[in-house]
């Protein structure tokens, strides 16, 4: 039984590097995309946004212009999508990238209803280049695809098991939260998405579940409805 039918999956660019830190880790990529082939087979219709990080991260580009930093990140999302439709592809899975910036030898261009058409389809399609600005995040991009596919929820896939109320990385008494309205989120200023991101979803009345990607699986389960990760509405 499905608790979700259609999703907006949010990919860090660091989780495609694996332990490598830098770059593509393809064992780590085939393996996240098994799980988003395991989610479509149970008729989930996905789309992906995905950061570039792993490659260049524009506002860690020290003196470099922000804009032009920015347009540079958006291509690097556009390498890691590719990778990931090529992961997919190879998996038997019917994948279009469609980017927010014009690129037709190699991508379509973000058309809404043609998005939408593909999910209906039983294609996922991976959606690069953010939002096709600069000085928004990826995060906000997933706000933005969400809102224009009217997906059901965003699933946030990180390095981290949920939200928690500071770092657990760092704090052995940091304690996690289950469910957190965006208001919380807002006021608290946790780190769920940016403020950009998460404001966009409240106004939009988009759920978002932020989980662990150590195990890919948990894609699949959060679809079936399993409570894993931390639930904000």
């Amino acid at each position: 039984m499905l608790k979700y039918n259609r999703i907006l999956l949010k990919l860090s660019g660091e989780a495609l590097a694996g332990d490598k830190k830098f770059g593509l880790d393809y064992d780590v990529v085939t393996k996240i995309c098994k799980s988003v082939r395991d989610a479509a087979a149970l008729g989930v219709e996905i789309g992906i946004v995905v950061g570039g990080g792993n490659i260049f991260r524009g506002r860690s580009s020290g003196d470099m212009e922000r804009t032009r930093a920015d347009h540079m990140g958006m291509l690097a999302t556009v390498i890691n999508s590719l990778a990931i439709a090529d992961a997919l592809e190879q998996l038997g899975v019917d994948v279009r990238v469609q980017t927010a910036i014009a690129m037709q030898q190699i991508a379509e261009p973000f058309i809404r209803n043609k998005a939408v058409r593909h999910f209906e389809k039983g294609r996922v399609v991976v959606f690069g280049c953010g939002t096709g600005n600069p000085l928004f995040s990826t995060d906000t991009a997933a706000a933005l695809r969400a809102a224009e596919t009217n997906a059901d929820i965003i699933f946030k896939a990180t390095m981290v098991d949920g939200v928690y109320d500071k770092d657990p990385n760092q704090y052995d008494d940091a304690v996690k939260f289950d469910t957190l309205s965006f208001s919380e989120v807002l006021n608290k200023e946790l780190a769920v998405m940016d403020m950009t991101a998460a404001s966009m979803c409240k106004d939009n009345g988009i759920p978002i579940l932020v989980f662990s990607l150590d195990d890919p699986q948990n894609i699949v389960r959060a679809c079936e409805g399993e409570q894993i990760g931390t639930l904000v509405r």
